[in-house]
């Protein structure tokens, strides 16, 4: 017994330490190891907060998110270990405990912008219907308005759900520091330098995405035809900082065919080429004073719903039969700031950009407020917000509005919501304004945008349940509040309103932010100006707007490229919108969407010639983008 005591080895030995060499290298897999489970594991957490769209897959299916997801997992987790690694190798020839100092605070660091990134994807989801991206450092810009559509509710929770991550990165990540002890130091110097060199080698790997051609990118982890399933395997810490970048090069990005061939195929596609003959006569009177609504994501598939029976827009549903419905349109893209310019500019939306925050490219887009000035109208602009979000006001200035009114010029003795004041008060405001123009018997363009229909749906108004088609209701009877009182005035015999949504919203719940649905929208001409009621069944874009007005009041559009007349026989006839990364067309035989990211079709019934017009608009738009 005593020798065995004796032979058997002491507590010491057993825990000796490892050589310092590889101590450095079991930190630094442990690190990389660590931060790979723990962004493995935030995938199941997207789908459990998700678990709606979730429970319409299969369990292969979420296995798969995981799976496919450690591909980006892998390199985000190869970034965050590249300079503990650069510092171990550093701390071989600079003694000191300076390097567990440095760490620490890295890894803290790491935790905290990891945390916000998850929490923050986990919010803006809902909304956007794609990962993360830096497209959300244009909005913080304007930290009141980015935060208007969010209750405080929502704020703490996703607060709290930073804070819950980042306390569980945090405790993982210096639990994993123990591991490291920069007081033992290599004596063979050298060699570890070399060996870490080497491991800096393997490091590379995993940050390049492997060793095929195509590097780390988003469209790695897409596996499947629900999108939803693609965005939840996406790190959203790597989509954000992958398009922190996205500066000139961004405007390079869809170049899809060479230059004669583009050019080839948009030339028919042009809007600044002579007019057919042929054009319908819509007004009766040539130079009408013109008021336009942009009406907060009043989208088709909410305007025309009904609750219990009852429509969720009466007023807009009545006011159709009085004057120039199109029923086949389609907003150009998801945000405001997009809608905004493919309305007044007649240019095509972006995918993960907006050239309204470019205020010396967005200054040079032809407009309608522009053209019409030109021709003697005075040209004003209303909203009941700031107007200093995501530029607009120094696009509306650029373009041709002589007066802006916003919230800054609004007093009135009424609460605000999150975005500012309520449609009625300012539609009265803006009515009053229009019958003070139409008394200067100078022409006039008056146009409005209204926000009460955006979240959070705040409005002082108690029709439905759901808050979202209660705000649409709202915002549908302050519109025909307006139209009935200046319908009761002299004013409204040489009028021309136009009700056209900025963009739809997504309903019924859970559409697709590429769906046509998602897309499609209303447009109504009426007013004393209007000829006839009549219902236009062509195909077209919020775009177009600017081309098919301005032909109707004689008025040259020759520098708008993309807007067409829909009345002019020698355009084509189609919609088009683009998402996040993506575009689609829809005419009457059918619809093609495509995915830039996994480069595919992911419409059902496409055609080449769809495909083929819808890359070259948005390889066009791009293009003139860059020439503004």
């Amino acid at each position: 017994m005593k020798r065995f005591i004796e032979n058997r080895p002491s507590s010491d030995t057993a825990r000796r330490p490892l050589p310092p060499l590889a101590g450095n290298l079991l930190f630094l897999g442990a690190l990389f190891a660590m931060s790979l489970l723990v962004m493995a594991i935030e995938k199941p957490l997207f789908l459990l907060w998700y678990h709606a769209q979730a429970a319409e897959a299969s369990a292969a299916e979420l296995a798969l998110v995981v799976w496919n997801g450690l591909k980006l997992d892998q390199t985000v987790a190869g970034y965050i270990t590249a300079l503990p690694l650069l510092v171990v190798l550093a701390a071989l020839w600079i003694p000191g405990r300076w390097s567990r100092s440095v760490l620490k605070g890295y890894l803290l660091v790491i935790a905290a912008v990891a945390a916000t990134a998850f929490a923050a994807n986990l919010a803006l989801y809902e909304y956007w219907a794609f990962p993360l991206d830096s497209s959300v450092l244009q909005y913080l810009a304007s930290p009141k308005e980015a935060l208007a559509s969010v209750t405080a509710g929502q704020l703490l929770l996703q607060l709290l759900v930073a804070a819950a991550v980042f306390g569980g990165m945090a405790w993982c990540y210096l639990r994993v520091l123990r591991l490291y002890d920069p007081a033992r130091r290599s004596t063979h110097r050298a060699g570890s330098t070399l060996v870490l060199l080497l491991a800096a080698g393997v490091l590379f790997l995993p940050i390049r995405g492997g060793v095929s051609v195509a590097t780390a990118n988003v469209s790695k982890v897409y596996f499947s035809g629900r999108m939803f399933l693609n965005h939840a395997a996406v790190n959203p810490l790597f989509s954000f900082l992958s398009t922190l970048s996205d500066g000139d090069d961004a405007l390079y990005e869809y170049e899809f065919f060479p230059e004669p061939e583009r050019a080839a195929i948009f030339e028919p596609l042009r809007g600044d080429l002579p007019a057919g003959i042929g054009t319908d006569t819509l007004l009766r009177t040539r130079r009408p004073n013109v008021v336009l609504f942009l009406v907060e994501s009043f989208g088709r598939s909410t305007v025309d719903e009904r609750v219990g029976g009852e429509p969720v827009a009466p007023e807009f549903q009545r006011l159709k039969g009085e004057g120039v419905y199109f029923d086949n349109l389609f907003a150009n893209s998801f945000r405001t700031d997009r809608g905004t310019v493919a309305v007044l500019s007649g240019f095509p939306a972006q995918t993960k950009m907006s050239v309204m925050k470019l205020p010396v490219k967005s200054q040079r887009l032809p407009s309608i407020a522009r053209s019409l000035r030109r021709e003697g109208y005075a040209t004003s602009f209303y909203y009941g917000g700031d107007l200093n979000f995501t530029n607009t006001a120094s696009y509306l200035y650029g373009t041709g509005f002589d007066r802006l009114t916003w919230q800054k010029d609004l007093h009135f003795d009424a609460p605000t919501s999150k975005w500012g004041y309520a449609d009625d008060v300012v539609i009265d405001a803006f009515t009053d304004h229009v019958l003070a123009e139409a008394a200067s018997q100078r022409p006039f363009f008056a146009a409005m945008l209204t926000l009460s229909s955006h979240e959070p749906f705040d409005v002082p108004f108690a029709k439905f349940d759901d808050p979202m088609l209660n705000a649409m209701a709202f915002t549908d009877a302050c519109l025909g509040r307006f139209v009935e009182r200046v319908r009761q005035t002299p004013v409204w015999d040489d009028l021309l309103v136009i009700l056209i949504a900025d963009h739809a919203y997504p309903y019924p719940y859970g559409i697709a932010n590429s769906d046509a649905l998602r897309h499609r929208i209303p447009m109504l001409w009426l007013g004393g100006a209007v000829r006839r009621p009549a219902v236009v069944e062509t195909y077209g874009s919020q775009s177009d707007l600017a081309a098919t007005l301005l032909a109707q009041l004689g008025i040259a559009h020759g520098d708008f490229l993309f807007s067409r007349d829909l009345f002019d026989p020698a355009r084509p006839k189609f919609g088009y919108w683009c998402f996040n990364n993506g575009f689609g067309v829809a005419d009457a035989g059918g619809t093609t969407i495509f995915d830039c990211t996994s480069a595919r079709v992911i419409s059902p019934d496409s055609t080449a010639a769809q495909l083929r017009d819808g890359k070259a608009m948005l390889q066009t738009t791009y293009k003139a983008i860059r020439e503004l």
